[in-house]
């Protein structure tokens, strides 16, 4: 009951901020949808900001004859003043420019400060390996997971910009410090015990970020981020973050071999952008938060990693990415970690308001001792207007030690080495109830099915099923009209 109070009054009271801040002069999304593709009756602006080129402003509808640009409008890109807001990924990570926001911002007309907010939360009913009673796995729970971003930016000077960022995360609470149930997840522990089939929740602190980067020219930037906590160069933009997961509550299998380092205590990261292309280094520390949720860890700064990222047109972004974690898991102290990731995003407007596809492909390998274990994703989203249909494959190879199954495994003559194969299948569908104060809550449901190695089926059951239903609270669509009403609205204050 207690439980079911707390997830009430943090709906209600998300619900109340929205409304204040839409009172305060706030802009909100309206319904004019993610943009179009690129137009050549597109004219760009004058300006420093407005030299971005017209493609990749006009992928997202952007940058308009009207005169609005990004000088007018106030914020940039997090690590450039010459690229549009839309790129930002978690960390220092790209999106498309045609990636779809949910989002708050304001720009208050006297301040040269821009704001943003940024946050999800679901409240959800979840039941895993539902079809085999006597599977392993087998869970229930009525739970909250969200998080919650806010940003906030000013130019300095002809060529400078600064950024702080913050993430929050009341998943200790709305989930319980042993997380939510997933079938075959791993990673992290509690009470000492490795977490298996289970996703641990964030820490309550789950970004605190500061960053600056440098303008040389519009094609030239050198830029650095510090993060206690924060996210190296390392992987895609973290699930939580990326439009083509944006649906589903639940993280990926694949977690802890692509983006897992998203929000680790000590990381410090510089970088230099060429026009569509981006190189950057990190040192951070390896290992992953404690089970502790409310404390800050301590920095090591005992590892590093690369990434390249290259941004060919509006519609799509690569990067390739390679990183040393020194004793990223408590409970494997000694094990040392080579992760290697790769991916494509792709995102896309559909030409009309409110319509668009963004899909992801991804791959990490972790190495260690001479052993690889890969995993592999895959997901996309089509939005059309009101109702979203979404899905995502995930093919994990997991050992038996990862999954705390070296006893079972080797009576049944595999070593403790021996890695097991889970592929896994989401289908999904939401719909928005309604949208209120530009916030919107949607109604959506999803089944997964998993199809394993023979081992595995001993353990688990035969294709294991798991299933949910959720209600999710987030910020609406942000669109051109409503940066243009923002625009206008903090003027009429302002005068």
């Amino acid at each position: 009951m207690n439980k079911a109070y707390t997830l009430i009054l943090l709906l209600l009271s998300f619900g109340a901020m929205a409304q204040h801040q839409h009172h305060e002069g706030m802009p909100m999304p309206g319904q004019e949808g993610p943009g179009q593709e690129r137009s050549s009756k597109t004219k760009p602006a004058q300006g420093d900001s407005a030299r971005l080129s017209s493609s990749s402003m006009n992928g997202m509808g952007m940058m308009q004859n009207d005169g609005m640009t990004m000088d007018t409008m106030g914020m940039t890109h997090s690590l450039s003043r010459h690229l549009p807001m839309n790129r930002n990924g978690s960390g220092t990570s790209w999106h498309p420019d045609n990636t779809p926001m949910y989002a708050y911002m304001s720009q208050p007309s006297s301040s040269p400060w821009s704001y943003m907010l940024h946050y999800a939360v679901y409240l959800r009913y979840t039941s895993q390996n539902s079809n085999n009673p006597g599977g392993r796995g087998r869970a229930q729970q009525l739970g909250a997971p969200n998080w919650f971003m806010g940003m906030a930016q000013r130019k300095v000077g002809q060529k400078g910009l600064f950024q702080v960022r913050a993430m929050v995360s009341l998943d200790p609470l709305t989930v319980s410090n042993g997380g939510y149930p997933l079938l075959f997840q791993t990673g992290e522990t509690y009470k000492d015990q490795p977490l298996i089939d289970k996703q641990h929740p964030h820490d309550l602190v789950s970004e605190l970020s500061v960053s600056y980067s440098h303008s040389f020219n519009k094609d030239i930037d050198l830029y650095g981020y510090v993060g206690y906590p924060g996210e190296p160069a390392l992987g895609p933009p973290a699930f939580m973050h990326r439009i083509s997961s944006f649906n589903n509550p639940d993280a990926p299998l694949s977690h802890h071999w692509q983006d897992a380092t998203h929000i680790l205590f000590g990381v410090a990261t510089v970088g230099f952008r060429y026009k569509w292309a981006k190189l950057e280094a990190s040192s951070f520390t390896g290992r992953e938060p404690n089970e502790n949720r409310y404390d800050f860890d301590r920095p090591r700064f005992d590892s590093y990693s690369y990434r390249l990222s290259v941004n060919p047109s509006p519609s799509l972004a690569f990067q390739f990415s390679q990183g040393y974690l020194h004793s990223p898991e408590v409970a494997h102290p000694e094990q040392n970690i080579t992760r290697t990731t790769a991916s494509v995003l792709h995102s896309k407007g559909l030409g009309a308001p409110g319509r668009y596809v963004t899909s992801a492909l991804t791959w990490g390998m972790n190495s260690h001792g001479g052993e690889n274990e890969n995993a592999f994703l895959a997901e996309s989203s089509l939005q059309i207007d009101k109702v979203a249909v979404y899905g995502r494959y995930e093919n994990v190879g997991k050992s038996a030690e990862e999954l705390s199954l070296v006893a079972q495994a080797e009576r049944m003559g595999y070593d403790d080495h021996a890695v097991f194969t889970i592929n896994n299948l989401t289908l999904g569908m939401n719909y928005r109830l309604a949208q209120q104060w530009n916030t919107d809550l949607v109604l959506g449901a999803q089944v997964t099915g998993g199809l394993t190695d023979q081992f595995l089926r001993t353990v688990y059951g035969k294709t294991p099923v798991s299933g949910q239903i959720y209600l999710r609270l987030s910020p609406s669509l942000m669109t051109m009209g409503s940066m243009k009403r923002m625009h206008k609205g903090m003027n009429g204050m302002h005068h």
